[in-house]
């Protein structure tokens, strides 16, 4: 802009109207290419989005460094996606003055400004996500950004809003069914929180700092299902009475009391997660509830009991439970009664405490159970009675260190298919009864349904023969039992059925099992024992990963591996003392076969040229035939110089003799 001033001096006009035309020159100058670049963008076709993708009526500019929305996009948007750019200031102007977007994605921007009424005239917006951004600098005008008329889900996690703050977000949301709060700052729920969002159905709250929930806070809430509070502070629920709500996560929390409101109203709760709080009882429910998930573990349960006083035995009614976590807990003991009112669970875990006895021995209990898990606890008596636990598929009972069971507990549970017996002190009885049982052995045979089965850390001494005949065992587990001394039947009756065969640290130095007649046999871990030789296999194996590492063999026998070939897949064989040369045959066809073996940058052999082990990637055939070349070489030279000494010897000999012979013929 150019200012006129004026003057007083003769022919001051005229000078003015030759600066008015210096300047309006200069000016036309600098316009003139403006004008024409504007008059060539309006006549030409319209520019792509800059690295924006373009799908139907979808448009994707993420990650992009954009301040705003291009300002050509296509008419008619109905999603944009401008997240993890460096948006701002959101207005009219940075959406590029388009009003009829469905689906709006602006997380992890920098918005600490939204322009009033910016979404009034979007009557098609369905899904709004501001998570990640800096809207809690906005809450501090106090102004509402609705209203958001047909809003149904909301995101406005990770944005540092305090208590009150999400009020702004929320005052005028008749639609909002889906909304998420969590990962901010808020320490409590008010009452008119959500007055303004009567729809909802889903809340968020998770990772919060909620010490607080005011009375009615929910209640106007009809249609709320799923609510999430974990992560936060709160420290009891002491009268819940929400009946619409299906799901409710209250984990990680610093609860100390969860009961609910005595009432015959029907609760239609489905879920509830207790997991990692502080509480000493059992939550109370009440008993018109359809509870079907209960998850209390990572408490301080020291009893089944709802109150402080065990005088005081206030029934649980579970009609619909199926899933019940009690692991990590104090609990000691765990009563038949406590199941009787739970008649259709399935899955039943009390790992990591100390309960000391589990007995089940009426048939209407756990009828239905699929899964118990018991490890890690101080089990010293286990009873299952007759025609108990007939739908049983899974046993978990690892790290108890049980010594005595009745040898044919496993033989009651017609369903069985998998048992994990790992850290314990088990003695397997023989099938053959003209051996006499050992006291408190278990027996494995002849479990119709059994085909995983782990007995590591077991201090096995002996397998027996037949040890597990008629029992369709897929994996056997018998690792970690130093010592263990095989028969050479003990895998009897296993040759259609075993795939998975773990003989890991065992200190075996020869294996008396035949292998061979295992059929189906696909993985076998031998490693980190004392085998100074490979079991035998034949043409018919099926054997696709073998594990050798960490054993004593300095050779592998060619024929053997031979016969693998046309079936192995994997093989680990590090940390061996491998001749280079007694294993050449082998060594080509792993270089040369389709075998992998992963560790093989760790795999050597002793070669007698080198002081150091060789990489068996490095071997040749070559090395060897050097190394026999020379050995050869001196073995003639050996056999010449012997050959010479002898001869000389003779030679010597004959000339003595025929000096003695001269002397007495002249004599």
């Amino acid at each position: 802009m150019y200012k006129i001033l004026p003057t007083k001096r003769p022919g001051g006009i005229v000078k003015i109207s030759n600066q008015l035309k210096v300047s309006t020159m200069a000016a036309f100058q600098l316009l003139f290419p403006l004008l024409v670049s504007c008059v060539a963008a309006s006549a030409g076709p319209p520019r792509h989005l800059p690295a924006c993708q373009v799908v139907q009526m979808d448009v994707f500019c993420s990650d992009l460094s954009l301040r705003s929305a291009p300002v050509n996009l296509p008419h008619g948007v109905q999603m944009l996606d401008l997240s993890r750019n460096q948006v701002q200031n959101l207005t009219q102007e940075t959406l590029a003055y388009h009003t009829g977007f469905h689906h709006l994605n602006l997380h992890s921007n920098k918005i600490h400004f939204i322009q009033p009424g910016l979404f009034k005239d979007m009557t098609d917006l369905r899904v709004l996500d501001l998570s990640r951004n800096h809207l809690n600098v906005f809450a501090f005008s106090k102004t509402n950004i609705g209203p958001l008329t047909a809003v149904e889900s909301l995101d406005l996690s990770s944005n540092g809003l305090y208590t009150g703050m999400s009020d702004y977000f929320l005052a005028d949301s008749p639609s909002l069914a889906n909304l998420s709060l969590n990962s901010n700052s808020i320490t409590k729920i008010a009452q008119n929180t959500f007055s303004g969002s009567s729809s909802l159905r889903k809340i968020n709250l998770h990772n919060n700092v909620i010490m607080e929930i005011e009375d009615g806070a929910f209640d106007s809430l009809d249609s709320l299902t799923e609510l999430d509070l974990s992560k936060n502070s709160i420290t009891c629920i002491t009268n819940f009475n929400l009946c619409n709500l299906k799901v409710l996560n209250l984990s990680k929390n610093s609860m100390e009391l969860f009961q609910s409101t005595t009432s015959t109203d029907c609760y239609k709760l489905l879920s509830l997660d207790l997991s990692e709080n502080k509480m000493p009882y059992f939550p109370l429910l009440p008993r018109n509830n359809m509870l079907e998930y209960l998850d209390v573990s990572r408490n301080q349960l020291q009893s089944i009991h709802v109150t402080g006083s065990p005088d005081i035995k206030t029934k649980v009614y579970f009609y619909h439970l199926k899933y019940l976590d009690m692991s990590y807990n104090q609990l000691k003991s765990l009563p038949e009664s406590f199941f009787e009112c739970m008649g259709l669970l399935e899955v039943l875990n009390v790992s990591n405490n100390c309960i000391s006895s589990f007995n089940i021995t009426s048939q209407r209990l756990l009828q239905t159970v699929k899964i118990i898990n018991l490890s890690f606890n101080s089990l010293q008596s286990l009873t299952f009675g007759e025609n108990t636990l007939q739908s049983l598929e899974k046993l978990f009972l690892h790290g108890n260190d049980l010594t005595t069971l009745d040898n044919q507990i496993f033989q009651r549970l017609p369903s069985i298919k998998h048992l994990q017996l790992q850290q314990n002190n088990l003695i397997i009885c023989p099938l053959d009864q003209n051996h006499q049982e050992p006291p408190g052995c278990v027996s494995f045979s002849s479990i119709p349904n059994l085909q995983f089965l782990y007995l590591s850390e077991n201090n096995l001494r002996s397998l027996p023969a037949n040890a597990f005949a008629n029992s369709p065992l897929k994996l056997l587990d018998l690792s970690l039992n130093p010592g263990l001394d095989m028969d050479k039947d003990s895998l009897s009756g296993l040759e259609h059925s075993l795939v998975h065969l773990l003989l890991r640290e065992n200190n075996i130095s020869s294996l008396n099992t035949d292998l061979s007649s295992l059929r189906s046999l696909k993985h076998i871990d031998l490693s980190t024992n004392q085998l100074t030789a490979l079991p035998t296999w034949n043409k018919d194996s099926s054997i696709e990963s073998l594990n050798l590492q960490h054993n004593n063999l300095v050779t592998l026998e060619y024929s053997t591996m031979l016969a693998l070939e046309h079936s192995l897949k994997t093989l680990y064989m590090g940390s061996n003392p491998l001749s280079c040369c007694s294993n050449i045959d082998f060594l080509h066809m792993v270089q040369h076969s389709a075998v992998v073996v992963p560790d093989i940058e760790t795999v050597t052999c002793i070669h007698e040229e080198y002081s150091e082990p060789v990489n068996i990637e490095k071997v040749t055939q070559e090395m060897c035939h050097r190394s026999g070349g020379q050995n050869y070489i001196i073995a003639i030279v050996v056999i010449v110089v012997v050959v010479m000494v002898v001869l000389g010897l003779l030679v010597k000999c004959c000339h003595l003799r025929k000096q003695k012979h001269i002397r007495s013929f002249s004599a």
